[in-house]
This record gives structure tokens, sequence and C-alpha cells, in this order.
């Protein structure tokens, strides 16, 4: 029988740990994979031109490597993610955090907004999809609709916010699309989760994963908290 975590370890399997900016140096990025292999988060997250690197730090480990894709607009063609997701999943990403066309969401074009989802899901079974809503510019009527998409789509996760808008993770957000998710699709809080507390308060609301440049500051506060 397989012994429980200890509640460190379990925190920090809560964390996406990630390091999106423009301007990350190799260098960056290698000690952010250090750091993931340290306190053993469950993902580096990086864009798709470091997977390969990070791919290699941490192949072996119990750390996989996700990569964002239409990132972080999703205005992008169908085609253009599609090509970008196999390309990621060729150099090694496991895991692939994917934004939403809101274009397409605030136009009601539902149908084509559901065949991209699928075009990526068909893809790859084996690989987690995570479906970037960027919720604070979409009504609840639309991020609902956006979650029933994405779990129609054979999608793993929803995800809230790329942390490049004007609004990042709400407790209020992530208790409307674990609703919608139910059972079927997991919850990853993303935008502005720098604080425990505040991370703490999202996990209770429904959160299975969180996306943070903080995951450091986070498991060390964790850490001492339990001490």
């Amino acid at each position: 029988m397989q012994q429980p975590l200890p509640m460190h370890q379990a925190f920090a399997k809560y964390i996406d740990h990630t390091i999106l900016r423009p301007t990350a140096s190799l260098a960056a990025i290698t000690q952010c994979c250090e750091e993931a292999l340290k306190y053993g988060f469950r993902t580096v997250c990086v864009n798709g031109c470091h997977v390969e690197l990070s791919h290699r730090l941490l192949d072996g480990s119990s750390v996989s490597v996700a990569a964002v894709v239409g990132f972080p607009l999703g205005a992008g063609t169908t085609t253009s993610k599609v090509f970008e997701a196999e390309a990621c999943i060729g150099a090694g990403a496991k895991e692939l955090d994917v934004v939403v066309n809101l274009g397409w969401i605030k136009s009601g074009e539902f149908d084509w907004v559901q065949r991209e989802l699928e075009s990526i899901r068909n893809l790859n079974s084996d690989t987690v999809l995570k479906l970037i809503l960027e919720t604070c510019f979409l009504e609840d009527e639309e991020k609902r609709t956006a979650c029933t998409l994405a779990k129609e789509s054979g999608w793993d996760f929803v995800k809230t916010s790329t942390g490049f808008g004007p609004g990042g993770a709400t407790l209020a957000d992530v208790k409307l699309m674990r609703e919608v998710a139910g059972s079927q699709m997991q919850v990853k809080a993303s935008g502005g989760v720098r604080d425990l507390g505040f991370a703490l308060e999202l996990i209770a609301a429904g959160a299975d994963r969180l996306g943070t440049s903080s995951g450091v500051t986070l498991i060390q506060s964790f850490n001492a908290l339990k001490k």
C-alpha cells in the first residue's frame, strides 16, 4: 500500500512552477528547473522555445514540463496552435496550457472553439491539456460555456488566467469553474497567486493546481507554517 505524501510534498504537487516572461534567460530557466527538482513541484511551465532544455534538465524526475500554446492572446489560427502544440509535445512537454480564442467566445462562435479544442485533443491522448479562459475578459455565462466546451472535447483542465491580462485568479471564478468541471475535469488557478493564504483559499475553493512564479516563496511559507 502506497504511503501518503508528507504534507509539504502534497502541497508542492499543486504547483506548476512558472517562468513565462519573454526576457527569461537560459540561466533563469535552468534555475527554475533546479528549484522544481529541489521542492518537488508538479511541473515547470515554460514558453515553447524552452521546452527542450527543460525536458533535458527534468528527464527522469517526477517533475514534468508544461508548455504554453497560443500564448498569451489565444488569437492565432487553429493551424498555428495545432502546429505549436505538436512541436511542444515532440520536444518533451507532457502538459499544454492553451489560450482559448476569446474573440470567438465573445462572438458566440462556439462551434469554431470546439473544433479547435478537438483538433488539439486529437494530437495525443496522453498529453494533459489545460484551457486558459482569461476569465477577466469573460462574463460568467461565457466562462460556463468555455468550461463546457472543454469538458465535451475531452480536455483535462480549465485554467483561469495567463497572468498577462488585467486580472488573475479569483475565488469566485474557481468556484464557478469547479461547478461546471464536476468530476470530469480539474481546475487550475493562475494569475496573481503569490501569497500562501490566497493559495490555500483557492485550493479550498476547488483548485487542483496552482500556476505561479512564486512557487518557492509559497512552499517556504507553507513549510514554515507547519513547523
